[in-house]
């Protein structure tokens, strides 16, 4: 049932736009509010007759929508085909709010006490998930990222926030208000949570909608590799053979591959003296049993990440839909709850193919952390470098390095904190050329060093470092201290300044992609307009997005698009423009460029090509 006019709604405003708080009224209805006539119920209605609601109102005049998770409340408007323009996620504004820099004068007062119903962040209930980044070597494990990176987290149960009543909502409003309206720089906030928000949206749509697969393309890519798909327990015919090969080369009949202890044994006592089974350690060194062992693990990889389980687990009906996280990780960067979508090898990407009278606009943003380094320490010098496509080129045409390869590791190095190895002898370099870009990263190094906090350009903050990295810091201050209690405490030090030296630019950097799918996710919304009834539908995207270009990928800086072929061109224009306007939005008129790396094509796989 509906109370109050439910197609009207007050003059309640943030930046222009109607808000609505939605939570929970009496007898376990939704009840609907205007935050600037709480008093006034807009409507009170049960929650399968919320999505009617919710449509009328977004015809009306596309209110901000308030709640606590945008999880619990948008999956069902879309499966109804109800989507909305924007929203307030109190939850993932509350975990920037409390722990920003900007807010840090505004908390300090009792005023705006976190209330106890608030669950945590994506980033705060998965802490551990946020390591500090490894330092890069001259084996450059940054070109190895999956070796390390952890990109799947437990996701927090959305239900858990049901239940909160509409009066505890519009307390939180009021308060994260009031700490956005006290903070240090209430315009960058207000646009990190309005990209935060934005950013929930598009989780939710990106897994409404799905990534097109096609399962037989797939099927056909782990027989090539692996062979026959083998009976439960055992391994493809590919694996088996190369274990053979391995061990025989060790001289070690049993040794089980797949379990790093025994393999590291066995590695051992055939002289090849290694401390990790990592695919660039096995490298350094010669022995009959690295090649078949690296393609061994190599496969094995494919069989347990993208292998015929994980199809039959995450494709139905010729879509792969993760569960993406957005805020998933302490920098801002999103996180996966399984399905490894952040993971996708090159040899699948073939199964990634768009429907019939559809195409796939697939852009990333070259080398996107450089550039926003430069835009954040206002180095006129690195911008100009920036300038094209190929930013490590610049750095040549600009005399910095000899190599476009050198460019590479200078500019990780710079970011991860080298010190030894090809990175540690090129960084000195950069220091030279773009002092400002350097000195920006090195301040930052050296609060993460103290134990301090940093923070990105439109506010997010870093995690404290642990209670553990703490003791070991106070240990190395007591009397009786030794030198390998000073040792470690300087090498635990490194380690966070060089989490803090990345975090300020990868948080930034992921604030960037927010804006730029924001800005790309309105942009389509007008393409749909062009689109022919004529065109076929795409029925397994769900009812919004089945006759309208949309988002179906994103990893950190690239995104996939899902358009009709007709309105293909006009899509590739809007991802470009896009990206031009997030730019601005963080930089002004600094003269710092976001060049893409843009194709249209059938299939993922030929965006490499």
């Amino acid at each position: 049932m509906v109370t109050g006019a439910a197609d009207t709604v007050g003059g309640g405003r943030e930046n222009g736009v109607v808000r609505i708080v939605v939570g929970q009224g009496e007898r376990g209805l939704v009840r609907l509010v205007d935050p600037s006539h709480p008093s006034e119920t807009l409507a009170l209605v049960t929650r399968d007759e919320l999505p009617g609601i919710v449509g009328g109102l977004e015809a009306s005049g596309h209110p901000r929508w308030i709640w606590v998770d945008t999880r619990e409340w948008y999956p069902a408007l879309l499966d109804a085909g109800v989507r909305v323009q924007r929203c307030r996620d109190l939850r993932l504004a509350a975990a920037i709010l409390d722990r920003s820099t900007f807010t840090a004068l505004a908390r300090e007062s009792d005023r705006h006490p976190r209330p106890p119903w608030m669950p945590p962040g994506p980033a705060e209930a998965n802490a551990e998930e946020s390591p500090a980044a490894p330092p890069p070597s001259s084996h450059s494990t940054l070109f190895d990222l999956d070796d390390f990176e952890q990109v799947d987290v437990v996701a927090a149960d959305a239900h858990a926030v049901r239940g909160v009543d509409v009066e505890a909502l519009l307390v939180e409003l009021a308060r994260q208000d009031a700490l956005v309206a006290e903070s240090t720089d209430a315009g960058a906030l207000r646009l990190l949570l309005a990209a935060e928000s934005a950013g929930a949206l598009i989780g939710a749509e990106l897994h409404a909608a799905g990534l097109p697969w096609h399962r037989a393309v797939h099927e056909r890519v782990l027989a090539a590799e692996l062979g026959a798909r083998p009976a439960p327990g055992r391994k493809p015919e590919r694996m088996e053979a190369l274990a053979v090969r391995v061990r025989a080369a060790l001289d070690a009949a049993s040794v089980n591959l797949d379990s790093q202890v025994d393999l590291l044994r066995a590695l051992r006592r055939a002289g090849v003296q290694v401390d990790s089974t990592a695919r660039w350690e096995l490298r350094e060194h010669e022995h009959p049993a690295i090649e078949p062992l690296l393609e061994y693990k190599k496969l094995a990889r494919l069989l347990s990440a993208n292998g015929w389980a994980w199809l039959d687990e995450w494709v139905v009906e010729g879509r792969f839909r993760p569960e993406y996280v957005p805020g998933g990780t302490a920098t801002g960067r999103w996180a996966t709850a399984g399905g490894g979508a952040l993971q996708l090898p090159k040899n699948v990407r073939s199964a990634v193919a768009a429907d019939p009278g559809w195409t796939l606009v697939v852009a990333d943003a070259a080398q996107l952390e450089p550039r926003v380094l430069a835009g954040m320490a206002r180095d006129e010098a690195i911008a100009a470098a920036s300038r094209g496509l190929d930013f490590y080129r610049g750095l040549v045409d600009a005399g910095v390095v000899a190599t476009r390869e050198e460019a590479k590791y200078a500019i990780l190095g710079a970011m991860y904190g080298a010190t030894t190895g090809e990175s540690g002898r090129l960084v000195p370099r950069l220091a030279r050329a773009y002092p400002r870009a350097m000195a920006l990263v090195d301040r930052a190094a050296r609060e993460g060093e103290r134990g301090g906090t940093v923070t990105t350009l439109l506010g997010r903050s870093s995690p404290l470092p642990s209670a553990e990295w703490r003791a070991v810091q106070a240990r190395a201050s007591e009397p009786e201290a030794t030198a390998a209690d000073e040792r470690r405490a300087r090498s635990t030090a490194r380690d966070w300044g060089r989490f803090t030296r990345n975090f300020v630019v990868q948080g930034s950097a992921a604030e960037w992609a927010l804006c730029w799918m924001a800005g790309l996710r309105g942009r389509l919304d007008e393409i749909a307009a062009h689109v022919s009834s004529e065109t076929p539908a795409a029925a397994a995207s769900g009812p919004v997005f089945s006759r309208a270009p949309h988002l179906v990928y994103f990893l950190h800086d690239e995104i996939i698009v899902h358009t009709p072929r007709e309105v293909a061109d006009e899509v590739a224009t809007a991802v470009e423009a896009a990206a031009r306007d997030a730019g601005s939005l963080l930089f002004g008129d600094f003269p710092v460029e976001f060049p893409l790396d843009l194709a249209v094509v059938d299939s993922y796989a030929m965006a490499d090509a």
